[in-house]
């Protein structure tokens, strides 16, 4: 009786549970369909790479994810589009690929983004997210997310940095001090110290020093600031960056030739007929120095007229530098912050033989060997970067590959001078660093003929 007192439960309990479970099966979980705006360029890499993603996001997610997909480099159009949803979001766009969902939006493409751009398809399938397009016409308000997804933080006075590149910071801090161990700049201010100790003042040094330091800093700035921003606004055509790249692969191998051939032929060097000018430019600063406003006036027309002559010398590696942050989607907050660390390490070598000077109160001119031996360096360096930049920008974007490609230039550096330094001279061949130099001209010394 008991048993079949409790079949009879049992069996009510199933039929009335069985229309509830019916009812749970026939309300799925409201799920929500995800519209993602894409602006590409073709042949670029980064775009290619997020292509191939988003490819593998509409076979997971199906018709849940719709893509909205615009090709800018071949189509005018879609750049007032994309100019267009950017003022919207308040940014300008720096370069390709980029993608838009809801209230965020990504410039470029790396791992980190691929994982945010995920987070945000997923959730936004599951929770809703608004339409890009409806803010784009102002049908809806833009709101910024709570939680910003990509790793940033907030500098003052510069605002917010994305450490996703912190592959530029690398790059930054190698090409920087490279840059500044320039002997153009090098050899302009050892002349003017040893030309200062003699006024046996600490304090006209100083003064003169610092301002000579400042204003070539601030100059080089605005050049680096123009460079970026050229490049910047043509970023949209791919062709101009592999320009660009070509011209400063040239300008590498100009340099390396300087090594084997210094001041032989094309020369990125402050040019001999150029000098004597400089050192009456410097024999001003030192005859105002008794009145102190006009030795800071003549110390700032140095300034101006020496980083004229020497953008020939120096020019390469902004442009190398800017190319690099372009291709690699960097923003401006990014641009200020890298281009403060850019110019520190550019002058730190000149800070460190500025205070060396003023507290021995001794100073020596730098030799042109040295020179040569940095032009070594810097070739092996730019060629490197340039061929980079030409093959696949992305490498740069990638903290081991952009290691990799510092070391090899310096590898190559380190062969060059080995073999020009201790090998060849033993069997009676002088290359490099290792010819005698005219002591006045600074140019390889030739036997006269009989």
């Amino acid at each position: 009786m008991k048993k079949k007192l409790l079949s009879i439960i049992l069996s009510l309990f199933i039929f009335l549970a069985i229309p509830n479970f019916s009812g749970l099966a026939q309300s799925p979980v409201t799920q929500y369909i995800v519209n993602l705006y894409f602006f590409r360029g073709e042949g670029c890499p980064h775009c290619a790479q997020e292509e191939v993603f988003l490819q593998q996001m509409t076979a997971k997610y199906g018709d849940q994810l719709v893509i909205h997909e615009y090709e800018v480099w071949y189509h005018p159009e879609n750049v007032t589009l994309l100019e267009k949803f950017a003022e919207k979001y308040g940014f300008e766009p720096s370069g390709v690929p980029v993608t838009f969902i809801g209230n965020q939006y990504w410039v470029g493409f790396n791992d980190i983004k691929q994982q945010e751009i995920e987070t945000a398809i997923s959730s936004g399938i599951q929770n809703g997210v608004v339409d890009t397009q409806d803010i784009v016409d102002g049908k809806t308000e833009l709101i910024p997310p709570e939680k910003a997804l990509s790793a940033k933080i907030t500098i003052p006075l510069i605002g917010q940095i994305d450490l996703a590149q912190e592959t530029l910071f690398v790059s930054t801090v190698i090409i920087g001090l490279v840059d500044g161990v320039n002997p153009c700049s090098l050899w302009v201010l050892t002349m003017l110290l040893a030309m200062l100790v003699h006024t046996n003042s600490r304090k006209k040094m100083t003064i003169i020093g610092l301002v000579f330091i400042i204003v070539a800093a601030l100059i080089y700035a605005l050049f680096i600031t123009g460079v970026f921003t050229l490049l910047t606004y043509a970023s949209y055509l791919k062709w101009i960056q592999i320009v660009v790249a070509a011209i400063t692969l040239v300008l590498g191998l100009i340099n390396l030739k300087d090594y084997f051939f210094f001041k032989e032929g094309v020369s990125l060097t402050i040019a001999d007929e150029k000098k004597p000018g400089i050192y009456q430019k410097m024999r001003n600063v030192v005859n105002n120095s008794e009145n102190l406003w006009a030795m800071i006036g003549a110390t700032i027309v140095l300034a101006l007229g020496v980083s004229l002559v020497e953008f020939s010398c120096t020019a390469a590696f902004p442009v190398v530098w800017s190319n690099l942050l372009v291709a690699n989607h960097a923003s401006k907050a990014t641009f200020i912050a890298l281009l403060i660390l850019y110019l520190f390490l550019y002058q730190l070598d000149e800070l460190v033989i500025f205070t060396i000077t003023v507290i021995s109160m001794k100073s020596s001119r730098m030799q042109e060997t040295h020179g040569q031996i940095l032009k070594l360096f810097s070739g092996c360096l730019m060629v490197s970067l340039s061929l980079v930049m030409l093959i696949d920008p992305a490498l740069m974007n990638n903290l081991s590959s952009s290691l990799l490609v510092f070391g090899v230039a310096i590898l190559i550096t380190a062969i060059i001078y080995l073999v020009t330094d201790k090998i060849l001279p033993r069997y009676g061949i002088r290359v490099g660093h290792t010819r005698k130099l005219d002591p006045v001209k600074g140019k390889p010394i030739r036997k006269k003929s009989k």
